[in-house]
């Protein structure tokens, strides 16, 4: 048996043809190593400039459809830590993630759409960034159905202290 099994393997080994004796000849196979060359002085990336204006304030009209945009983005990016009312008692903090502010503090309730955009862009504390995950009107839509979660429970102490399932 193992006789059989190395004359199967030795065939195999034999059928091979690496193909590197002619790596040379095809260019395919190497890489392209250029030097580092430094961006020149005043070079703006493609795209950033439509970025930084779609970030810039006041950001797009709150419309109906911006909103139901921002619940289902909400829904998907922050409910997961920042529950479903903005509480903080978010999915991961039942297993064991150090719960996030809640949106009814009294320091996130002076925050204006702008600042909630610049902290969905750069991330702050543990939360991090999600520049690269949500769109800048995506950013709006969150920013403003925030300020519609944060007006619904106006005047309700957050329940930092409650258990948790």
């Amino acid at each position: 048996m193992r006789l059989a099994v190395a004359l199967i393997g030795a065939a195999c080994l034999a059928a091979c043809d690496t193909g590197t004796e002619q790596r040379d000849d095809i260019a395919s196979t190497r890489t392209v190593q250029r030097p580092y060359l430094p961006v020149p002085p005043g070079t703006i990336a493609r795209g950033a400039a439509a970025r930084q204006a779609a970030l810039a304030p006041p950001g797009p009209e709150v419309t109906r459809d911006v909103m139901a945009r921002g619940e289902e983005r909400f829904r998907a990016f922050c409910s997961p830590c920042h529950g479903s009312t903005g509480r903080g008692d978010g999915t991961v903090v039942s297993r064991g993630f150090p719960p996030p502010l809640s949106y009814h503090e009294e320091r996130l309730l002076s925050l204006s759409p702008e600042q909630i955009v610049q902290v969905i862009t750069n991330g702050k504390g543990r939360m991090f960034p999600y520049a690269d995950r949500v769109l800048p009107e995506e950013r709006w839509a969150i920013a403003h159905y925030v300020k519609a979660l944060q007006a619904k429970g106006a005047g309700l102490a957050p329940d930092r202290g409650a258990a948790r399932p």
